[in-house]
Parts: structure tokens; C-alpha cells; sequence
């Protein structure tokens, strides 16, 4: 695998963190990574936390890491904005180093909040 940091990703990140009012998700502790060469067939996209062990043993605050893999490069952009939200609503109110699971982070809760962003879009 080979990482790099993806600066425009992080731009539409932050843009619908703004949009959606996610305002317990800190953009400047959530980076977005492009990840090229990995083997998996049917993954777009992953949510990595700095577990609480780790924030304690190294005195820092959470930290989540969201990475891109290379089928999501071939998504249209209503694909990969979706992708986006997806991978954001893993992240609990709490922004403590946890992750919501898919009970909640459903094709269903993504269109409401993707539709919300296309109207916050067009308001702005």
C-alpha cells in the first residue's frame, strides 16, 4: 500500500462537515488519505480512530484518519460525496476515538443527510 495525504478531499470534507452542522467533528482532527494497491475487491473507503489507549499513553487528544482507496477515484462525485458522509457519520458525537456502527450508518441515513447537503448547497 502507498499512502499519500488528499488535500482536495480534505477541502470536501470539511465543506460537508460545514453544510451538514457536524459540529461535533473537528476538521482539523480528521485527515483524509488516498490509499493506492490495496487488494480488496469491494471497499471505497475507511474510518481509522486513534483508540482512547493511545490518546492517554501519548497525551493527545482523539484523532480519526479517513482513507480513499482507488475505487473511489472511479465513483461519480454524488458517489464519493456519499462515500464521505458515510465515513463521517462513523464518527460518534463524542469524537472520542469511537466509531458508530452500521446499525446507524445505513444506505438509508446517508441519502437523508446527502439530501440535506445538496439543499444546504444550493441555500449557501
Amino acid at each position: 500500500m502507498q499512502y499519500s495525504i488528499a488535500l482536495d478531499l480534505q477541502q470536501r470534507m470539511c465543506e460537508i462537515i460545514r453544510k451538514l452542522n457536524f459540529d461535533h467533528i473537528d476538521c482539523n482532527r480528521v485527515a483524509c488519505i488516498r490509499g493506492r494497491g490495496s487488494k480488496t475487491k469491494r471497499t471505497i473507503a475507511r474510518c481509522h480512530a486513534l483508540p482512547k489507549v493511545m490518546q492517554l499513553a501519548m497525551e493527545v487528544k482523539a484523532f480519526y484518519v479517513i482513507e480513499f482507496l482507488d475505487r473511489f477515484e472511479r465513483m461519480t462525485k454524488e458517489e464519493q460525496d456519499m462515500t464521505i458522509i458515510h465515513e463521517l457519520m462513523h464518527i460518534p458525537k463524542t469524537f472520542g476515538g469511537g466509531f458508530r456502527q452500521h446499525d446507524f450508518v445505513c444506505e438509508k441515513n446517508v441519502k437523508k443527510l446527502y439530501e440535506a447537503f445538496l439543499k444546504n448547497s444550493i441555500a449557501s
